[in-house]
């Protein structure tokens, strides 16, 4: 510790950036390891691993219960009002058929002005109280449909993004358990962390310079059906993924991923300091990740901690990446159009993350499942493998029942006289 105060302090007064991060070089582009040039001067490591052997046929999409299987339709109206409250109606919902119309309500900002104070009020003062004028209706009706990714598939992709000061690495247990079971994955090191390029500019921090950068992976990679699976800051590039090729993204799975909200910098942040602070405060900073990311604070989560490279980060890169979360299209709205199935995993011992935070995503989501561990912290892939990847996998290997209409009208049966 008393090293890392005393090298920022001469950053302080020599007015040297402290530590720039660029590409390991003892990493080579063997093991499944390859370096991607998203741009010029700007290559990120990636993960790319999967089976050998020959792709199998894709199965026919036709099935016994007359082709209806996985089938599913939506018809959804969100409204958002002046006041600020969103009106999500889910006109058409389900497997094949209809489902009673049902609507969420959601306030997303406090009542202002006359309006407020109507709604307030309860109608005193004999003031007619007017009706509440949208602001914007979005209309959406689509119809897709959803298998299983069983392993072995040639048109199926995992990709893994990982979130703020991690790696690629967080993804271990996961990249292997998949592997084994003979699927694709891809896993990149986002800029600045692991052993991709880290420029010394805030701006390559941004959260759109990164959404491109997974852009970019994606397309490079992207098969048929391919799903997002993000945790924390990851889980935001794979909402934008999923909303940008909707024919694409198979299904989504967000990891700790936090609410349905637009990102925005926080004006009072310990990480608005000086990157020389920040670099004396780094043991501290390692320390209260360790508090607040893992349920348990042993010598196993300590190498958990080292193993995957978590906060593992110049301040340059800490302080560009935190500052840079701005992402006024991710709101309520934007979440609420998104059609795809989506698996919410929460460690219910995270103090970065509150557990209601992934309550209202499901809400607001279309399809969505939330599953709670109760051992698990923030880094519950790290703490929890075997009970992640079990909850992966059988959202991998789900597909959604066929409608009773879809199925076959059954034969009578033939009696003794016949």
């Amino acid at each position: 510790m008393l090293t890392g105060v005393t090298e920022g302090f001469l950053c302080c007064l020599l007015g040297s950036p402290p530590n720039a991060v660029g590409p390991l070089e003892s990493v080579e582009s063997g093991d499944g390891y390859t370096f991607v040039e998203v741009k010029p001067g700007r290559v990120l490591r990636v993960k790319h691993a999967g089976p050998a052997s020959a792709p199998s046929p894709p199965s026919p999409p036709d099935t016994a219960q007359g082709g209806r299987a996985g089938l599913v339709r939506c018809q959804r109206r969100i409204t958002v009002y002046r006041n600020g409250r969103l009106l999500v109606e889910n006109l058409e919902h389900g497997q094949g058929g209809c489902e009673p119309q049902a609507s969420l309500e959601v306030e997303l900002a406090e009542p202002s002005g006359a309006e407020g104070r109507a709604h307030a009020g309860g109608g005193g003062g004999g003031r007619r109280r007017r009706a509440r004028r949208p602001k914007r209706t979005i209309h959406i009706d689509c119809e897709r449909r959803v298998t299983s990714c069983k392993g072995a598939q040639a048109d199926v992709v995992l990709f893994f993004i990982h979130g703020v000061g991690g790696s690629l690495a967080i993804w271990k247990a996961q990249l292997d358990f998949f592997v084994r079971l003979g699927y694709e994955v891809v896993a990149p090191d986002l800029a600045g962390h692991g052993a991709s390029s880290a420029p010394q500019v805030a701006a390559a921090y941004t959260f759109y310079a990164l959404a491109e950068d997974m852009r970019a992976i994606f397309k490079r990679y992207a098969k048929k059906r391919n799903v997002l699976i993000g945790h924390s800051y990851g889980v935001s590039f794979c909402t934008f993924l999923a909303h940008e090729y909707p024919d694409l993204v198979h299904k989504v799975i967000m990891i700790n991923g936090g609410g349905p909200t637009a990102l925005e910098p926080s004006i009072c942040s310990i990480f608005n300091m000086p990157a020389c602070v920040l670099h004396c405060l780094s043991p501290c900073l390692a320390w209260s990740f360790l508090k607040a990311g893992f349920a348990r604070q042993g010598a196993k989560e300590k190498q958990l901690l080292k193993e995957g490279n978590a906060f593992n980060v110049s301040s340059f890169v800490l302080r560009a990446m935190m500052s840079g979360q701005y992402w006024p299209e991710g709101d309520e709205v934007y979440h609420a159009e998104l059609t795809v199935p989506v698996l919410l995993v929460h460690g219910m011992h995270d103090k970065f993350v509150p557990v209601e935070e992934d309550q209202r995503m499901a809400e607001i989501l279309l399809l969505a499942f939330l599953k709670l561990i109760d051992e698990g912290s923030h880094m519950v892939m790290l703490e929890c493998p075997e009970t992640v990847n079990t909850l992966l996998h059988e959202f991998l290997l789900w597909e959604p029942e066929p409608s009773p209409r879809a199925l076959p009208e059954p034969q009578p049966t033939p009696t003794e006289e016949e």
